[in-house]
C-alpha cells in the first residue's frame, strides 16, 4: 500500500442496513497516484519507444498481396473444375450402388407383402413398402475467379513506427532517452483447437533506465480464444489486427505498471458498526482507515504519506484481529457470522480500491471458506461476484 498515494477523497453517500447490528455503508469516490515498479526522479522522466515486429504493411502492399492470391487462383482454377469431376463422379458410383441396394430390398419387401393376408395387411402398422430413391449428385464446377478490389477496412495497414506512435509512458514526457524501451514484438500466431481459433502474440519488453536494464521480459505466449469456429471460418486479416491491438494495449499497460505514474480514480464502500458501546473498537478502527486516506497526498517521497500508512494500518490490523473473534455458529454472539461478513467486505473492498489485489484475494479466499455459515443477502451476493471478477480478472 505504501506505493499509492491520495489526491482527494469525499464521501457521497450514507446507506444503513441492520440485522443483529447496526451496520452503515459510506461509498467513497477518489484518486490515487500509483507509483512504478521502478522510480525515475522528476528530472529525468522522459522516454523514447522503439517498436521492432514483422509489420511493414502499406496499401500498395495489401493490393500486391490481393492480386497474388487472385493470380493463385487463376492458376489451380482447372484443377479445382477437374478435382470437382472427379469427386462427383466417384459420388456418382455411390449413388449408382446405392440405387441398385435400394431396388432390391424394395423388391424383398414387396415379395414378403404380397405374401400377407388381406386382414395381416390391415394390421401391419408400416404399411406396404415405398421405393425412396435418393436425388442423383449434381455436379458443382467452381465458379471462375473474379478479382475484387481487398476491402482496406480489414486490412492489417500498419508499420513500426504507427506502433510506437501508440505508446505513451504516463508522467513522462516523449523525447529524450533517460527511459529506452524497446519492444520486439512476432507476428500473430494463430492454432485450432476443438473447433475453435486461439491466438498468440510473443512480446519481449526491454526497459532501460540511463542505459541499466531493468525490465527485460516475455509477455503474451499463451493462447488465449479469440473466436468459437475454426480459422478457415474467420476472416484472418480482421481478427489479426484485433489481435494486434490488444498486444499493444496490454504492452503499454506493462510498461506503465512497471515504469509509469498512475493516476487511479477508485470508489471503495466501507462499513462500520454503530452499536454504542459494543462494538467501539470496530468503530475506531473505521476511523484510523477513513481519516488517515484523507490526509494522503499525490505525492511522491513526502513524508506525511508514511505516517498515514501506518495509522491506517492500526484500522486494518484492528479488523483483521477481530476475525479471529468471530463464532459463525452462533447468532447470539457478539462477534457473529453478520459481523464476519462485515469485516471480509471491508478488506476486500479496500484492498481493492488500493490495488492490493493479492491481498484482497487472500481476504476473497477466507471469506469462501465461511459461505456455509454466512447467509449472504441477494445483494451481497451480487455484489461478491463482482469483486471476484475484478481480482481474477486482474491477476490473471
Amino acid at each position: 500500500m505504501n506505493k499509492l498515494k491520495l489526491l482527494f477523497l469525499i464521501p457521497i453517500l450514507y446507506s444503513p442496513f441492520s440485522h443483529a447490528q447496526r451496520i452503515d455503508k459510506e461509498i467513497i469516490n477518489f484518486q490515487l497516484l500509483k507509483e512504478p515498479i521502478f522510480a525515475t526522479d522528476l528530472a529525468n522522466r522522459n522516454y523514447t519507444i522503439t517498436v521492432k515486429s514483422p509489420y511493414n504493411i502499406t496499401k500498395e502492399d495489401v493490393l500486391k498481396q490481393s492480386k497474388e492470391d487472385h493470380q493463385k487462383l487463376v492458376d489451380n482454377y482447372q484443377g479445382s473444375v477437374e478435382a470437382a469431376k472427379q469427386e462427383h463422379a466417384e459420388k456418382l458410383k455411390d449413388y449408382d450402388a446405392e440405387v441398385k441396394r435400394l431396388q432390391e430390398k424394395y423388391k424383398l419387401e414387396s415379395a414378403e407383402y404380397s405374401k400377407l393376408s388381406a386382414v395381416e395387411k390391415i394390421a401391419a402398422t408400416t404399411g406396404p413398402p415405398v421405393l425412396r430413391i435418393p436425388p442423383r449428385p449434381v455436379l458443382n464446377i467452381p465458379s471462375t475467379p473474379v478479382y475484387k478490389q481487398p476491402d482496406l477496412k480489414d486490412a492489417l495497414i500498419v508499420d513500426n513506427k504507427i506502433l510506437a506512435s501508440q505508446m505513451s509512458i504516463t508522467g513522462f514526457s516523449k523525447g529524450g532517452n533517460y527511459l529506452d524501451i524497446v519492444i520486439e514484438m512476432e507476428r500473430t500466431n494463430f492454432q485450432d483447437n476443438q473447433g475453435k481459433t486461439f491466438a498468440n502474440q510473443p512480446t519481449r519488453i526491454i526497459g532501460k533506465q540511463n542505459g541499466a536494464i531493468k525490465l527485460d521480459k516475455t509477455y503474451f505466449s499463451d493462447f488465449t480464444e479469440v473466436a468459437n469456429v475454426p480459422t478457415n471460418e474467420i476472416n484472418l486479416n480482421a481478427q489479426e489486427k484485433i489481435f494486434l491491438q490488444r498486444t499493444m494495449d496490454r504492452t503499454k499497460n506493462v510498461i506503465n505498471e512497471n515504469f509509469g505514474y498512475q493516476t487511479i480514480n477508485s470508489t471503495v464502500t466501507l462499513a462500520s458498526v454503530k452499536n454504542k458501546g459494543e462494538y467501539d473498537d470496530l468503530e475506531k478502527a473505521y476511523i484510523y482507515v477513513t481519516t488517515n486516506l484523507k490526509k494522503l497526498q499525490a505525492k511522491s517521497d513526502y513524508a506525511p504519506n508514511k505516517v498515514a500508512m501506518e495509522n491506517m494500518q492500526k484500522g486494518i490490523d484492528t479488523w483483521k484481529n477481530a476475525l479471529t473473534k468471530v463464532n459463525y455458529q452462533d447468532k447470539k454472539a457478539l462477534y457473529n457470522a453478520k459481523i464476519g461478513e462485515y469485516l471480509y467486505f471491508n478488506l476486500i473492498r479496500l484492498n481493492i480500491a488500493l490495488r492490493n489485489y493479492q491481498e484482497a484475494e487472500k481476504y476473497l479466499n477466507e471469506l469462501q471458506e465461511h459461505l456455509v455459515d454466512i447467509k449472504l443477502s441477494y445483494d451481497a451476493n451480487l455484489e461478491l461476484k463482482k469483486l471476484e471478477e475484478t481480482i481474477y480478472n486482474t491477476n490473471s
